[in-house]
């Protein structure tokens, strides 16, 4: 028996039935977007008012600014990205994300020629509050995070190399690559890492932890005790302040002292 072929009749009655399938899950499609987007301006009306109504709690409530924030960031509203407009003029967020990028310098400054531009998170967040006064409007981590992201974009050298569950804040334009922050994550626990802990720990070649320790030192990361017993010890000084609200051992409370 001949096969038979399949008349030309029933290939445009395929492709009719196709276009209409097309047309269907076109107009589904773009009906499902009108109602998304309706949704989203509905959310986003509510949460202008939610804003209106508890504008005071968000301006002195660290924790409740932090849930707000993620409240926004589902639908895309970020009340920081201008400083004027809505989110601006009713909260005056960006008033105090800018006064709180100019007391993150202030600090970051202040203590430059003793960390080299580095420093804790948790002691910047300390000296920040410290500074502010005990009747200042309160200040959370994730605000400080939220001002040093801002202060990142204008490209002054600001950012953050997250370390042991939290973050080194850098406040100068020194290039730190992969390398450096794993070798500086791996210096947190003590506050000082020695070339065959590096090698050891990371599996690198000498040249390359040497490299790396190098740059930490010309950039005034680091400090080196070449006189430590067994080998020189490159110590990291914004760690400092961790490690002395840690148990330390006399010695290495006086190799923190350079």
């Amino acid at each position: 028996m001949h096969r038979r072929g399949v008349g030309a009749g029933a290939i445009a009655k395929k492709k009719l039935a196709e276009a209409k399938y097309k047309e269907r899950g076109t107009v589904l499609a773009e009906d499902q977007i009108v109602q998304m987007s309706k949704q989203l301006e509905t959310f986003k009306s509510n949460l202008e008012e939610f804003a209106s109504k508890h504008k005071q709690e968000i301006r002195k409530n660290s924790q409740f600014r932090v849930q707000f924030q993620e409240m926004c960031a589902t639908i895309g509203v970020d009340p920081l990205a201008s400083g004027k407009g809505f989110w601006s003029e009713m909260l005056g967020v960006g008033d105090f994300y800018y006064e709180l990028g100019v007391q993150i310098i202030e600090v970051c400054l202040a203590l430059k020629h003793r960390n080299g531009g580095l420093i804790t998170l948790d002691e910047l967040h300390q000296r920040v509050l410290k500074g502010r006064g005990k009747y200042a409007q309160d200040v959370s981590q994730d605000d400080l995070v939220r001002a040093i992201k801002k202060l990142k974009v204008m490209g002054n050298g600001f950012g953050m190399i997250p370390v042991g569950g939290s973050y080194l804040v850098q406040s100068v334009p020194a290039e730190l690559n992969m390398d450096h922050t794993v070798v500086l994550q791996l210096a947190e626990k003590k506050g000082y890492v020695t070339v065959s802990e590096i090698k050891d720990s990371l599996k690198w070649e000498k040249e390359r932890a040497c490299h790396v320790l190098d740059h930490l030192l010309k950039e005034g990361l680091a400090w080196l005790d070449s006189q430590a017993a067994g080998e020189a010890q490159y110590w990291l000084p914004a760690l400092f302040s961790e490690l002395t609200s840690r148990d330390v051992t006399p010695e290495e409370a006086n190799q923190m002292t350079p």
